[in-house]
């Protein structure tokens, strides 16, 4: 019988995104297994109403748990996590569960000039859950949030093109520029932001425009890092981690869109190869909203 504490970590996020979750896990967990399942084809979760995000979301726990026996589960998208965690550690209270949430804890205790920017997806930006995090720390601090509409949506896109000498020109790029102009002025100087809260997985993946449009000085803010400790403790907690004595970690890769994508955002920036990746196909039930998209 296989150990439970030799049973993969399931990762999930609407699309690529999420690998910038799993790097941080792999870095955190090195003698651990991984499933990470990509939505590509429902993304953006972002720009989807509640019940849509949250039927995926059940379904593919569901799939995770049925077909990969899965030990615990890191929701890797921030729209997923505000939308439906709660009902899933609800309905599966055994469950090692970790979410995301903007990181604009960390952001306060960083910023020097008291203002922070803070981007992300539609979804995440106008929940309930967020909304409340934020309401309960604008005493000491100015937070200016921008929804970046589409921004997710072109990072996906771009993983199948080379990587340009300069980021100017591209999609990303004129995204990026429009909203980062939005918000106002970035520097260490009083008044201006010094710190961007980066409330999507898939930003970090644009840190180069970020960085060219905010400047060097300005503080970056994610959350892989601290998502990866936090599914350590839980682990440790609930006494399954791998030790060193485990198999040979083994990541395996899945989409519910095109498989070129995923190869090419797994060999861009985990160096996985593109062997480890695969289509699947998971329906949500059938009294939810259509999953055409």
């Amino acid at each position: 019988m296989t150990s439970p504490n030799s049973q993969p970590i399931g990762v999930f996020d609407s699309g690529v995104g999420g690998l910038s979750v799993l790097r941080a896990l792999r870095a955190e967990l090195p003698h651990e297994r991984f499933v990470y399942l990509a939505d590509s084809a429902h993304a953006p979760y972002g720009e989807r109403g509640d019940a849509y995000v949250g039927a995926r979301t059940h379904a593919i726990t569901r799939h995770l748990l049925e077909q990969h026996g899965i030990k615990a589960l890191v929701v890797a998208c921030n729209t997923a996590t505000a939308a439906a965690i709660h009902e899933v550690r609800s309905r599966y209270p055994a469950l090692p569960l970790v979410g995301l949430e903007p990181a604009i804890k960390p952001a306060l205790a960083a910023t020097k000039t008291g203002r922070v920017g803070v981007i992300g997806t539609r979804g995440t930006l106008t929940s309930a859950k967020f909304g409340k995090l934020l309401a309960s720390l604008q005493d000491s601090t100015e937070f200016v949030v921008q929804p970046c509409d589409g921004l997710a949506h072109a990072i996906e896109r771009s993983v199948d093109r080379p990587v340009p000498a300069s980021p100017e020109g591209t999609e990303t790029w004129a995204l990026c520029e429009r909203y980062i102009e939005a918000m106002g002025a970035f520097g260490t100087a009083p008044g201006q932001m010094d710190t961007l809260v980066l409330g999507c997985t898939h930003y970090i993946f644009a840190e180069r425009d970020l960085r060219a449009l905010v400047g060097p000085e300005v503080r970056f803010i994610e959350t892989g890092e601290a998502v990866a400790r936090q599914t350590r403790r839980l682990l440790e907690g609930a006494g399954l981690l791998a030790g060193p004595q485990a198999q040979t970690p083994e990541v395996q890769l899945f989409t519910t869109g095109g498989l070129p994508q995923l190869q090419s955002a797994a060999q861009r920036w985990l160096e996985l190869p593109a062997a480890s990746c695969q289509t699947v196909a998971i329906p949500s039930p059938a009294t939810e909203p259509s999953d055409a998209a």
